[in-house]
């Protein structure tokens, strides 16, 4: 009885969610170019944390039910996410190059030009991540055996990951439709709309995977279908929103003259973004079978852990999205002190931030730990990874939020470049000496101390070649 009434509360709230999406009356942006800096990206920021927050407590409770059906469907779970997340960097990155041209559009008053950006950044999207998938359906099997799978968990990865790759260009225009929004200074919509998907995908999880009346239990399946459902709603949600509500792109597709150029000028920023944030997922495949050594149990716990990570970051992923669309604007209309304040005042924010959040969680990591599992060595291995690797979660926010700047004011190779620098000079080895040493606890250790080293040089690198952009551009303004 009581499921059935938290069933209803959760369907009437999604419910309204999408009313008050649909029917409530267009708001006017906000204004980039000349308000208060640390009050203009706190209203962008804000609408953004409160849709994250649902979105990963949702994703959070998907792991959740996941986790009920034992450790097995957990670790097989936990195999899944360097290959989601490969996919969804894609999408990540072409939202970047997305939002870095309309913003910069917008900001030099190019408004019909941002229009057909937009446009031609969904089409393109689409086409990518359509591929992507097919090729990563049919690879299933020799993926997952590469990452370290066992014979016995490839079972469940196939029914979980072949419903995935199906779906996922339904979640993936959602996300270039949010990037187009939070170009213009939307951040409300696209907040409304992650909150959205995660209350249904909340909702249908439990339905799927359990069974509920004549809906025959799925298993892990049952999750990947729920999270295509949710997708497809939001799909529809944001396509209606940006072509006919806010009028932001064209109710027809461009034609191919027109798509083309337009394509590839955001390939040229969003092609490197995107190889930069499947970096992250190629470097967690490689953590992911160096901890697969460790046993099953090991990476059920790290795949919790990083879903811990996504949760606690959270303030940092969110003005990883709103930061870009401020600078590229100011960018474009030539203020680049507000540039440069922006990124600073972001930075001394984050780490402050970051560090409130660390003694929250190691206050709580033995409940965090028995709320995913009743292991007792998966609990010891995430209450571990809990005291060790958000202690650096603030300079991990130095580093995603360079990232971000230099895309924002077009540099995209050099956000790729600081990307590989990070994992693979840094991050990778660092945890592999680490754990060759000092078994897993080593392991976080020099992970940590991975993101120490890289957070120095991304902030000089930046403030660098900031530097000497606004000194090669003696014609862009200091205006605050």
């Amino acid at each position: 009885m009581q499921a059935a009434y938290c069933l209803e509360y959760l369907t009437l709230f999604s419910y309204q969610l999408g009313c008050d999406l649909l029917m409530s009356k267009s708001k006017p942006p906000v204004d980039l170019l000349a308000g208060d800096i640390p009050n203009t990206l706190k209203r962008m920021t804000v609408p953004m944390i409160m849709g994250m927050v649902l979105l990963m407590t949702f994703n959070i409770v998907d792991t959740f039910f996941v986790g009920m059906l034992g450790t097995e469907p957990l670790a097989a779970i936990s195999f899944t996410f360097p290959i989601t997340f490969t996919v969804i960097s894609l999408a990540i990155g072409l939202g970047i190059g997305t939002s870095a041209i309309i913003a910069k559009a917008l900001g030099a008053g190019n408004v019909d030009e941002a229009k057909s950006d937009g446009t031609c950044s969904l089409l393109l999207s689409f086409i990518l991540v359509g591929l992507l998938s097919t090729a990563g359906y049919f690879l299933i099997e020799p993926l997952f055996t590469a990452l370290g799978a066992t014979p016995a968990l490839l079972p469940l990865i196939h029914s979980y990951m072949e419903v995935w790759f199906f779906g996922s260009v339904f979640l993936i225009t959602p996300m270039i439709g949010n990037s187009v929004l939070r170009a213009s200074g939307d951040t409300k919509t696209p907040s409304i709309i992650m909150a959205l998907g995660g209350a249904m995908n909340a909702i249908l999880d439990p339905i799927l995977i359990f069974g509920f009346g004549p809906v025959p239990a799925m298993g892990i399946q049952g999750a990947a279908i729920a999270s295509v459902i949710a997708w497809t709603i939001g799909f529809c949600i944001i396509i209606y929103i940006l072509a006919v509500k806010k009028e932001l792109i064209h109710k027809l597709p461009p034609r191919p003259r027109v798509f083309a150029p337009i394509a590839a000028k955001i390939m040229k920023i969003g092609m490197p973004a995107a190889g930069a944030n499947m970096l992250t997922p190629a470097a967690m495949a490689i953590l992911t079978a160096i901890i697969a050594t460790y046993g099953k149990e090991a990476v059920a716990a790290f795949g919790v852990g990083s879903r811990i990570e996504s949760l606690a970051s959270l303030v940092v992923l969110a003005l990883s999205m709103t930061l870009p669309p401020f600078i590229s604007q100011n960018f474009g209309a030539g203020k680049m002190e507000r540039v440069e304040q922006a990124y600073k005042k972001t930075l001394k924010f984050v780490l402050a931030w970051q560090l409130v959040v660390y003694i929250l969680l190691v206050t709580l990591a033995g409940v965090i730990a028995n709320i995913f599992t009743d292991d007792p060595n998966v609990i010891s291995i995430i209450k571990l990874f809990i005291y060790i690797l958000p202690l650096g979660y603030g300079l991990q926010g130095v580093i995603i939020l360079s990232n971000s700047s230099f895309n924002a004011l077009h540099k995209p190779m050099n956000a790729l470049l600081l990307s590989i620098v990070r994992l693979f000079i840094f991050y990778v080895p660092f945890a592999y000496l680490g754990g060759y040493f000092y078994d897993i606890q080593g392991l976080f250790i020099g992970a940590l101390i991975g993101n120490v080293c890289t957070a120095m040089i991304a902030y000089k690198w930046f403030m660098t070649q900031f530097k000497q952009q606004a000194e090669a551009n003696p014609q862009l303004n200091s205006e605050v």
